[in-house]
């Protein structure tokens, strides 16, 4: 008996929603909020990320919710200006807008076997929330919303890198 092999085409849109399924299985996590906000759209307006951003107000003062437009144009500006798929890019240009590294996580660049990866996530936790970025060349434009943060103080689920420059 001959073994159905899933399609190429079947296999990338796996691949390419792997990474939305991790997102979105932090909002299942117990003690979670409820569902997230509506995708930001992209601003055609948006500010390099250069440190040129000026953020609407402190992050310690806003919620996530109003701090989405200035995560929102960060991420747009540093897709727009170089379409890079490599973490710090997206969490030195948070820094530069006003956003705590401390409070950042982000995803690989590359691969277990050491290709470039398919998209990234990157996240600050605002309070009991988080702003949760995705980019890269499997996702159809730059993704940024807000979703509730994890009971261990975390945004993202399964490993991330260590910020550490």
């Amino acid at each position: 008996m001959r073994r159905h092999q899933p399609s190429r085409g079947s296999r990338l849109l796996l691949l390419a929603l792997s990474p939305v399924v991790v997102v979105t299985l932090a909002a299942c996590a117990p003690g979670s909020s409820p569902a997230p906000s509506e995708p930001a759209t992209s601003s055609a307006a948006a500010p390099s990320p250069a440190g040129s951003a000026t953020p609407t107000a402190t992050a310690a003062a806003d919620s996530a919710e109003a701090r989405l437009p200035d995560f929102t144009s960060v991420m747009d500006a540093v897709w727009r200006d170089s379409a890079s798929v490599k973490g710090r890019v997206y969490v030195d240009a948070l820094v530069a807008a006003g956003f705590p590294k401390k409070a950042m996580q982000v995803t690989e660049d590359e691969t277990s076997i050491g290709n470039p990866a398919d998209s990234i996530q990157f996240s600050v936790r605002i309070g009991d929330e988080c702003l949760v970025g995705q980019v890269g060349p499997s996702v159809a434009k730059p993704t940024a919303l807000v979703m509730p943060g994890l009971a261990d103080g975390a945004c993202l689920l399964g490993q991330t890198r260590s910020i550490d420059w």
